[in-house]
């Protein structure tokens, strides 16, 4: 006898806290919850040295937080499972989940894949990947005790980086234009840090190295043309994140740059399928708003699968 498909009231592409608060939702209001990550879960708080502004915390490493958010999310039965998802079918009233090795079948889908890093795309910068290029503070920072770096980027996550990045280094800022975008409490910090200082109307156009490890950067002023050479042990590159929305390009629910395009009920234009955090396309992209999000999905999702059920067995008793 031929084991029968197990099927999901739904699916969670994603345990960042957006994903993990869905999932939590979800499995508190009794549906059969899949989480499905390809990582470690906790998303970008995996790669966050400290969090201020979550309510709850004064402070609290990421880590930490993603931690205590995973052991929260699977307390009411939800279950997690690994898989790199390439694809969501719509097969009927159920919706497809592929992966890498194999499909779930749901009856929803809750997309939280989050964003990832821009690079540069300049010379040196794969080449030097992991041996002196990071894009991850937290990830890397130890290594680089008592060594000069270089932050590319003039955001919150460049100058909030770049200052933890000083309690092993001293710290170079690199950015293109003559003052910061980030948040003026991070810029205070910044300014008043003595191990921190700013290289201001540049942009890198090489990331120099030997056979072993990065050895410098070569820059280029905006305004002038000179182009410079900076001796660093490390470059740490925060230029902006784009979305991770490959698998799902075909369904038609994102925008010109890849953002996933939902209502205020996390709704995207295909029935059945939310999506939460930073994937979405919004201007705040913080683990408050994700959390949010997730708590908003998560209850329509229920709502969802009760029409789903009701619609289907009226279907099956017409029949």
């Amino acid at each position: 006898m031929e084991e029968q498909e197990k099927i999901y009231d739904v699916v969670v592409i994603g345990a960042g806290p957006g994903g993990m608060t869905a999932a939590l939702y979800a499995s508190r209001s009794n549906l059969k919850t899949l989480v499905l990550e390809r990582g470690v879960p906790g998303g970008e708080l995996i790669n966050t040295a400290e969090v201020e502004n979550y309510p709850g915390f004064d402070s609290i490493m990421g880590p930490e937080l993603a931690d205590k958010m995973y052991k929260s999310s699977m307390r009411f039965g939800a279950e997690h499972a690994y898989g790199d998802v390439k694809r969501i079918v719509v097969d009927g009233e159920y919706r497809l989940v592929q992966t890498n090795k194999k499909s779930f079948r749901t009856k929803s889908v809750v997309i939280a894949t989050g964003s990832y890093h821009r690079k540069l795309n300049v010379p040196g910068e794969d080449q030097y990947n992991g041996r002196g290029v990071s894009y991850c503070a937290v990830c890397d920072g130890a290594f680089f005790r008592n060594k000069q770096l270089a932050v590319i980027g003039g955001g919150d996550s460049a100058v909030e980086e770049g200052t933890y990045l000083t309690q092993f280094a001293d710290v170079n800022i690199v950015h293109r234009r003559d003052e910061l975008r980030a948040q003026k409490i991070l810029q205070d910090r910044a300014f008043k840090n003595e191990r921190v200082s700013f290289t201001w109307d540049n942009v890198v156009e090489e990331i120099n190295g030997d056979d072993k490890k990065v050895t410098g950067v070569t820059l280029r002023n905006v305004e002038t043309g000179e182009v410079t050479t900076k001796a660093v042990d490390g470059v740490f590159i925060y230029v902006g994140i784009l979305p991770q929305t490959d698998a799902f390009l075909d369904l038609g629910i994102t925008d010109q740059e890849g953002w996933v395009v939902t209502n205020e009920l996390m709704e995207t234009s295909v029935p059945g399928i939310f999506a939460v955090g930073d994937v979405r396309q919004k201007t705040l992209r913080q683990v408050t708003t994700a959390v949010g999000d997730g708590g908003e999905a998560g209850n329509r999702v229920f709502h969802y699968v009760e029409e789903w059920n009701e619609r289907t067995e009226q279907v099956v008793v017409e029949n």
